[in-house]
């Protein structure tokens, strides 16, 4: 590149001096040319200033749009800071609104599929008895939720016979906050029948629904079932009943001890409806094909008998 611009600067002196021959430097003479006029650059620098006057113009032109553009991202990001706080602050209110309630906390608002447990109830062995169903616990006022609506107060009547007042303050803690109360009550005591009497009295008043459990193994599956049948609807657990007159007859008569649905086809067959049936006589029942007297007496009996058994010494008296 320097020795271009070292031959072009001697060809230029050579033209002014009036010489037409092109002759070739040696190296002492290219030096010192280009220590006595430094060469030109071949690529010549754009005009700084007439760039940056472009750049301000365009700046210039650009800045109305760009303040625009701010004003506009100033007042949406400043309406989305209003939504989001509106928002944040009907959050609260419902969560205000959630804890106001006895036994709505957000444990129990975040119903999964596990059944939410009591803190106090640590240690019961009716933890060890939920296997079909995960368990966790959660900060509840009852001892067991097993749905948005479905709830449990576990009760051991030894524990009753200690501290008889202290169902009573659950109770009063729970209040109606759930549409259905369960009294899960564990009899581990021999004779329970006037303790089972006073909580059946409590549960009527307090609108619940009293459970017998006669192990924590039976007492677990209580619990899982009514969290298994949480978003069932009734007729789940209904028994299914045919509109057949002959399967309702035979439902109804397999009752009575030791006649079954053979004997009961040759009844209505015998005598055609239920009303002949049950006026027919012993002698007339005996008659039938497999029923002996002692059968044919059970089922006269089952239709003559008083619903309402008198006491014996009432009846005794009379008959005196």
């Amino acid at each position: 590149m320097t020795t271009l611009v070292t031959c072009s600067l001697f060809i230029k002196k050579n033209k002014m001096a009036g010489i037409k021959k092109f002759v070739v430097p040696t190296v002492e003479e290219m030096e010192c040319a280009c220590d006595q006029n430094p060469p030109e650059p071949l690529f010549k620098k754009a005009k700084t200033s007439s760039v940056q006057g472009a750049n301000s113009t365009v700046s210039q032109k650009s800045t109305p749009s760009a303040t625009v553009g701010a004003q506009i991202h100033k007042e949406t990001h400043g309406a989305n800071q209003e939504q989001f706080s509106s928002i944040v602050q009907k959050e609260n209110s419902e969560k205000k609104d959630q804890e106001s309630i006895p036994g709505s906390t957000n444990a129990t608002k975040s119903f999964s599929n596990s059944i939410i447990v009591n803190t106090r109830q640590r240690g019961n062995p009716i933890l060890k008895s939920i296997r079909n169903i995960p368990w966790e616990y959660g900060n509840i006022i009852p001892d067991y939720v097993m749905g948005q609506s479905n709830c449990a107060l576990f009760l051991s009547l030894r524990y009753h016979q200690l501290h008889p007042n202290y169902i009573h303050e659950r109770l009063k803690q729970l209040g109606k906050s759930y549409e259905l109360r369960v009294m899960l009550v564990q009899v581990d005591v021999k004779e329970a029948h006037h303790l089972l009497k006073d909580l059946a009295k409590i549960c009527l008043l307090a609108d619940c629904t009293l459970v017998l459990a006669f192990s924590p193994e039976e007492a677990g599956r209580y619990l899982e079932t009514y969290k298994i049948f949480e978003n069932k609807p009734p007729e789940a657990i209904m028994e299914k009943t045919e509109e057949n007159f002959i399967a309702k007859f035979t439902d109804c008569l397999t009752r009575v001890k030791s006649v079954n649905k053979t004997d009961c086809l040759t009844l209505i067959s015998h005598f055609g409806t239920l009303a002949n049936v049950m006026d027919s006589s012993e002698e007339d029942l005996s008659l039938c094909p497999g029923f002996g007297p002692q059968k044919a007496k059970r089922l006269h009996s089952i239709f003559y008998e008083p619903f309402i058994k008198m006491p014996y010494k009432e009846t005794s008296g009379n008959a005196s």
